[in-house]
């Protein structure tokens, strides 16, 4: 392994094991064998979780982090106790330009902390496959009003345990305050929509 891949692996791995156990929590309740990840930087916890991964970023430290790698692979084996064979690929690209994917391939799409991912890379993700997304960046409220989604169940943390919830889903996405989301809104904002109730993040699954 290269000292470089592995000094940008810790200084991204601030908190050990704290998203595998997230998509640990999804992996036991959806059937996901296909990922897609855009704006992923280097966090590979995916990879403990999923069979194949496709991660998507334009930054040039995580070209050169996925570059090596016989090191990536290393760093999923020790996060995995090398119980664990998987595959992986990464695109150097901006996720709202044309990935060259085939349409509807993948089980799950990641939208974690990188912008509204729903809205350039739902073409991808398979009719009865899952949004992972969280409130940062209005994805959630983006994904809350497009047709092609429902809400299929919510992830919750506690005591550093992710649970996946997909009861009394009507108690969720109520706005603190009356306001007309619409796309514009939330483009001009940048930024999330302030609900009654605030998981960590929310499981939409695409309907159409």
């Amino acid at each position: 392994m290269q000292d470089k891949t592995r000094q940008l692996w810790d200084k991204q791995n601030w908190h050990p094991g704290d998203r595998k156990g997230l998509f640990s929590s999804i992996a036991d309740t959806f059937a996901v064998s296909t990922v897609l990840y855009p704006g992923s930087y280097i966090d590979i916890a995916p990879s403990t979780a999923f069979d194949d991964v496709t991660y998507v970023d334009t930054d040039r430290r995580a070209a050169r982090f996925f570059s090596d790698s016989a090191g990536v692979n290393e760093i999923i084996a020790e996060s995995c106790n090398g119980t664990r064979s998987v595959a992986w690929d990464f695109i150097h690209a901006d996720y709202t330009s044309d990935l060259e994917l085939e349409d509807e391939s993948f089980d799950l799409l990641v939208s974690l902390y990188a912008g509204m991912i729903s809205e350039h890379c739902t073409q991808y993700l398979k009719r009865g496959g899952h949004l992972l997304v969280n409130p940062s960046h209005g994805d959630v409220a983006m994904a809350s009003i497009d047709p092609r989604y429902e809400l299929a169940a919510v992830v919750r943390i506690g005591s550093g345990t992710y649970d996946v919830i997909d009861r009394a889903l009507d108690t969720y996405l109520i706005p603190k305050r009356e306001v007309r989301i619409t796309e514009q809104m939330l483009h001009e904002s940048n930024r999330g929509i302030g609900y009654t109730k605030s998981p960590f993040a929310y499981l939409f699954r695409r309907i159409s």
